[in-house]
């Protein structure tokens, strides 16, 4: 059974903040559908030589499962390579710099995206998109503002966005930080938001194929 995020008022999402074209809602789920059963058919060797070295790296699962917040606030886990030591999690939800706790085939899968990959199967599900804000956890969504939160819970959370091209050495900036638990919520977080709001009111498919086309040129010339 879902979960859903607790929130002021009646329903989650007021109407205004719904897409309102249910053609263009359908077209996009058909194109993360096929997109995503093709990546997974065409990357399945790839994929499963990843998850052995993943395995005989360090000791742990393959899979990464944290709980996020998707569409319309419903808690999900998703699914990432794992790139980190076993329960490390109590240490904090962010990755720092030069982290002590990712593993060597981490690192890799970290700088290259390679983690994210797994996520196609949440896009299967329904979970998440192939474009869409990233997905949060509900202790980050929690500083949301209430009316920004509305716009972006109102699509599903996908694997890449402009924010995630924007803002790909994220940890980086957060290591030069003195306090960087303060330093997402007040300068990371909003300006990701604001990639949010804005792909949540204007995306289309053609903004979404920009979007995927910028991501796979910016990993390769990193």
């Amino acid at each position: 059974m879902s979960e859903r995020l607790e929130k002021k008022g009646g329903e989650l999402l007021p109407p205004c903040c719904r897409p309102s074209r249910h053609g263009s809602r359908l077209l996009k789920r058909g194109f993360d559908i096929a997109a995503a059963g093709l990546g997974l058919a065409v990357l399945a060797l790839p994929l499963l030589a990843v998850a052995l070295w993943v395995k005989l790296d360090s000791p742990g699962p393959v899979f990464f499962r944290q709980v996020r917040v998707g569409r319309n606030g419903t808690l999900f886990r998703i699914h990432k390579f794992r790139t980190m030591q076993v329960d490390t999690e109590r240490h904090g939800q962010l990755t720092v710099g030069a982290d002590s706790r990712v593993t060597g085939a981490g690192r890799l899968l970290r700088k290259t995206k390679l983690d994210e990959l797994p996520q196609l199967i949440d896009v299967l599900c329904g979970d998440m998109s192939l474009v869409g804000p990233r997905p949060e956890v509900p202790k980050y969504v929690a500083h949301y503002p209430d009316e920004v939160r509305d716009i972006v819970l109102s699509v599903r959370p996908g694997i890449t966005d402009w924010a995630s091209i924007k803002m790909i050495d994220e940890n980086e900036i957060l290591g030069r930080a003195e306090d960087p638990e303060r330093a997402y919520i007040e300068q990371v977080l909003p300006a990701k938001l604001a990639y949010y709001v804005r792909y949540a009111e204007s995306h289309s498919l053609f903004e979404d194929v920009r979007i995927i086309v910028a991501t796979l040129a910016r990993i390769v010339n990193r």
